[in-house]
């Protein structure tokens, strides 16, 4: 399976991986269109850039503080880093997922549900509409269902956009 996945996100194809939150939709970037298409979601708001590990996310973010990075992930946090500003996560991924993300580098990244829509806990819970326009889906069993914590680190001192299933920083 983790071969299928790898090979339609190559093909500019979505995926739907397992995070450490909810269940993920993803896309090599560059080919993000097709995230927003299958969710239906306003172009206006970004999707995150999520990789296995923070020396995937250095590489792929000219610029970004490494030790900034390291004092939250990996974990349950999207971190809005950079000018321009980009979001960026390395969620605790479930084995299922880990070398599916690692053999890409980093993938384009949202939710897996129809947009406004109930955060995906299980694999079922995704509509079936985004599923079928899929090239691969990983399967890990039920998550937390509990959307990562959204902290915008651009000007200096965290604030947080979203509270999700990460603390609020101190």
């Amino acid at each position: 399976m983790t071969e299928e996945a790898v090979a339609a996100l190559r093909a500019g194809q979505a995926v739907i991986l397992p995070t450490d939150t909810v269940y993920g939709l993803c896309a090599l970037p560059g080919y993000e269109d097709v995230l927003y298409e299958l969710k239906g979601r306003d172009r206006s708001k970004p999707v995150a850039l999520l990789a296995a590990d923070v020396d995937a996310l250095v590489v792929a973010v000219p610029g970004v503080d490494r030790e900034v990075l390291e004092r939250y992930l990996p974990g349950p946090y999207t971190l809005i880093v950079g000018s321009p500003s980009v979001g960026v996560r390395v969620p605790s991924l479930p084995p299922v997922a880990v070398d599916v993300v690692r053999a890409v580098g980093v993938v384009a990244a949202t939710s897996a549900n129809l947009s406004g829509g109930p955060d995906p806990r299980r694999v079922e819970d995704v509509a079936a509409e985004i599923r079928a326009g899929c090239g691969a889906i990983l399967d890990a069993g039920e998550l937390p269902g509990i959307p990562s914590t959204v902290i915008d680190l651009t000007s200096g001192e965290p604030r947080v956009l979203r509270q999700g299933a990460g603390a609020r920083p101190e």
